[in-house]
């Protein structure tokens, strides 16, 4: 063994403590032992002895406790490619004397000194003989610091995900030999310099995820040997430069990947791309480009594999024969308008794996070729068209795509059949009818993998089916906006993955599913809107400990609100407004510590989570659910997660506000109004600091209102109408903004009601504009204009000889006035 020269045990799953025997291999020039977790080297001086070692490579080792490893690495004489990437190194020394006479590559990304620290180690810069250099995901701070430039036969350098909050600096614009250059994720910002022109031996350059802002300098044209270019997601404006198409050298080597997306680049783009034959991969989504796109333009982008151009204002006009000369295996045109007729010639793309043809003005119907000639295609978004016609009749098998997303169009009939292939499936906003029976029931042979399902917003009818127990990897369910009615189907108790369960808007009767106990995964509940009655069991509190959507609004649920809903401390929305629901609040509210400071989401999104992941498929899917928070029915998805809410609005609730629900510091939005609550708003109401709306309007609560009320610095609605209040509104920046009607209804005073509060403290109930009291002054005067109008008509009316005399008084006034001014007139 002690003439072994090459030893790779590198990703073989070793642990613990690196032998040192292994010294004893004193031949060996190739040493792998990287890339296991638990791999421990107390110390490296087993390496000592390598005076042949050229390569070594340790990443995922824990050598935070050789404190020498510097030491005895660099007195390897042979040692020219050295990797501890994912390492972790003891306290940072810089030492004195540095002897890597031949170290050639240095891998040293994601490593992580005790104590961290954030900046390049300095002994780097004494490589002189570095070909390539690795240092990204390492949490550097400050400036790409200035001593890379010694580096001068650097050809590969890569920096990114790091944190350097700088431009990039002029001394990497010196480094001739660079071939390779990546500061993606680096929290880089300024211009892109034009002496970038003088890195000409760079075959790839990635400058994507920064806040790089300015043009594309025209020097890039200098780039001859570039293959890969990324600018992708930053700040970059203008148009795209005419010389990007003529990026080759004398090898005929072209431009192969070009990824500019998300940026602020407008104009037409295919006026300077269109020459990249070699093209295999064009990313230019989310920009401002627009205009129209022909065949000419796409002609000789003979070798595009890749392409993606959404969210961009294109029109492409081409012929009914038209036949791409490419073959695409990803394409997305999204927001493209491509219609009115569906593309026929996607029929010539038989290598397609991902088709995005969503908003692109489609009115036509889904052609049968379309099903036939695309079973490969893992990902179908045809979603926000006009496409019509009854899926059933187009397509001859069960759809196998994966991912099918066909929302917000004008298909109708009965719903298309699946495979077991499938794992998300959106038909929402469509006009599909009739019963789910068949789509539900019929394949029984084995289980669908289905894991996503939004049929919501269409004509569907009848009884849900109870065909649940074959659909078992469902983990969002959308039925909501149509209009089932019976009973919840029993079997959806069996979908154990199941986390959001959406079927507000329908007709269902009966009480709480109690086949939910099963479901303990369940995040979000949204049953509001249907005729459900009877109590909500305790067990919703038990059973289901990771809700953070409970919306059980607009239903006829009776009782009292269970205190095992209090158990809940991932809830962050509950929604039990417009039931017939009785009793107190409970004031163990306070242990929904979801809606505290200390442990309320800074997630804006909430997620369902799916078990499986293919490609193109979602890993997760978002929550949303419809919230009446300001005083309207607003769908929310993308900031869901931030959002605290308690809405007990229009049911009978009894006993006073708890005063523990002000512990509450984290909650949004808590509306208790139209109830019959009383006693005084609780005193902490000032703590709840988060709060932007409270309503306790239509209820008998009494007593003033709290002075710390006038803390709620974010507070935008407070409505209190219609109680016993009474004293003085409370002074403060945000409520004297509010309207007066806010405040009817009591016994208050003072801005914004124009009621001024007397010195002994007495006050008047105004009723406003739109209240129920009796304004006496209108009242006096209408009263008094009726009585002296008829003193002087009555008589005129009874008497006909005071009318005629009235009338003749009349007559003889008007011969005086028509006298006067026609002697005026002559004079």
């Amino acid at each position: 063994m002690t003439s072994l020269t090459h030893l790779d045990l590198s990703h073989t799953g070793f642990m613990g403590k690196i032998p040192s025997q292994i010294g004893n291999l004193s031949n060996l020039v190739y040493l792998g032992l990287g890339g296991s977790y638990d791999l421990l080297a107390e110390n490296v001086e087993w390496v000592s002895s390598m005076w042949k070692l050229e390569y070594l490579h340790l990443s995922y080792a824990n050598l935070s406790k050789a404190f020498h490893w510097l030491h005895t690495l660099q007195s390897l004489p042979s040692l020219t490619h050295l990797d501890l990437s994912d390492c972790k190194l003891p306290h940072y020394n810089e030492p004195s004397l540095l002897n890597f006479s031949s170290l050639q590559t240095l891998d040293l990304s994601r490593t992580s000194y005790s104590p961290a620290i954030s900046f390049v180690p300095k002994w780097i810069f004494k490589l002189k003989k570095l070909v390539s250099l690795q240092l990204q995901g390492n949490e550097i701070q400050g400036p790409i610091p200035g001593g890379i430039r010694n580096l001068t036969l650097l050809q590969n350098l890569e920096l990114s995900f790091n944190s350097f909050s700088s431009s990039i600096p002029n001394c990497l614009y010196g480094l001739h030999r660079l071939k390779y250059l990546d500061l993606s994720s680096s929290n880089l910002h300024g211009t892109i310099s034009d002496a970038l022109g003088n890195l000409t031996s760079l075959v790839g350059l990635d400058l994507s995820h920064n806040q790089v802002e300015g043009t594309i300098p025209t020097s890039l044209g200098n780039l001859t040997s570039l293959v890969e270019l990324d600018l992708s997601y930053n700040q970059l404006e203008g148009t795209i430069p005419t010389f990007l198409g003529n990026l080759r050298n004398s090898r005929e080597i072209d431009l192969k990947y070009l990824y500019l997306s998300i940026n602020k680049f407008s104009g037409n783009p295919f006026e300077s791309l269109g020459s990249l034959s070699k093209l295999s991969s064009l990313l230019i989504n989310g920009n401002n480009f627009q205009g129209v796109v022909n065949e000419d333009d796409l002609a000789n982008l003979t070798s595009l594999k890749e392409f993606d151009a959404s969210g961009n204002n294109f029109t492409l006009k081409v012929g009914p024969n038209w036949l791409p000369n490419f073959q695409l295996s990803y394409l997305d045109v999204t927001s493209w308008q491509i219609g009115p007729n569906f593309p026929s010639w996607i029929q010539s793309q038989n290598k397609l794996r991902y088709v995005g043809l969503s908003n692109t003005g489609i009115l036509d119907s889904i052609p049968t070729w379309f099903w036939e000639a695309h079973s490969q295609v893992l990902y179908l978004n045809l979603s926000h068209n006009h496409i019509h016609g009854e899926l059933v009749t187009t397509i001859k098998n069960p759809i196998s795509i994966k991912t099918v997303d066909l929302s917000t169009n004008h298909l109708c009939g009965k719903l298309p059949y699946l495979s077991n292939d499938v794992y998300e499936l959106d038909l929402s906003t469509n006009s599909f009818s009739e019963s789910m029976q068949d789509f539900l029931c019929n394949n029984q042979d084995k289980p669908m993998q289905l894991e996503f399902l939004n049929l919501a917003s269409n004509n569907l009818s009848g009884e849900i089916p109870d065909c649940w127990i074959n659909w078992p990897f469902l983990v969002d369910v959308n039925l909501q906006s149509n209009h089932f009615v019976g009973n919840f189907p029993p079997s959806m108790g069996s979908l154990a993955e199941l986390q959001s369960l959406e079927i507000r808007n329908n007709l269902l009767s009966g009480i709480f599913p109690t086949s939910l106990k099963k479901t303990s995964q369940l995040i979000s509940l949204d049953l509001g809107e249907n005729n459900l009655s009877g109590c909500i069991p305790t067990w919703v509190g038990e059973k289901l400990s990771n809700m953070k959507i409970l919306r059980l609004r607009s239903n006829s649920f009776s009782g009292h609100i269970p205190n095992e809903i209090c158990q809940m401390s991932l809830l962050q929305v509950l929604d039990l407004a417009k039931n017939n629901l009785s009793g107190n609040i409970p004031s163990c509210f306070r242990n929904l510590s979801a809606m505290t400071l200390v442990n309320r989401s800074t997630d804006p999104q909430i997620y369902s989570q799916a078990p499986n992941n293919t490609r193109y498929s979602s890993v997760s899917g978002i929550v949303s659910v419809l919230l009446w928070l300001k005083g309207r029915g607003d769908e929310y998805g993308n900031i869901l997660g931030l959002v605290t809410s308690i809405d007990l609005s229009s049911n009978k609730l009894l006993g006073e506000i708890p005063r523990e629900i002000t512990d509450l510091n984290g909650l949004n939005f808590l509306n208790l109004s139209h109830n019959q609550l009383i006693g005084p708003i609780p005193e902490g109401i000032g703590n709840m600091g988060s709060l932007q709306t409270i309503d306790f309007s239509r209820n008998q609560i009494s007593g003033e209102i709290p002075p710390t009320i006038s803390n709620l610095s974010f507070l935008s609605m407070l409505d209190v109408s219609y109680n016993h209040l009474k004293g003085k509104i409370p002074t403060g920046t945000q409520l004297q903004t509010f309207d007066a009607s806010r405040f009817i209804g009591n016994n208050l005073c003072g801005p914004p009601l124009p009621i001024n509060c007397s010195s002994n403290g007495k006050t008047h109930s105004y009723e406003g504009s739109h209240g129920h009291g009796v304004n006496w002054f209108f009242v006096s005067a209408t009263i008094g204009f009726v009585v002296g109008l008829w003193i002087v008509i009555a008589p005129l009316l009874i008497c006909r000889s005071w009318r005629h005399v009235y009338f003749h008084f009349l007559d003889h006034l008007w011969f005086k006035l028509q006298s006067f001014s026609s002697y005026s007139i002559t004079v």
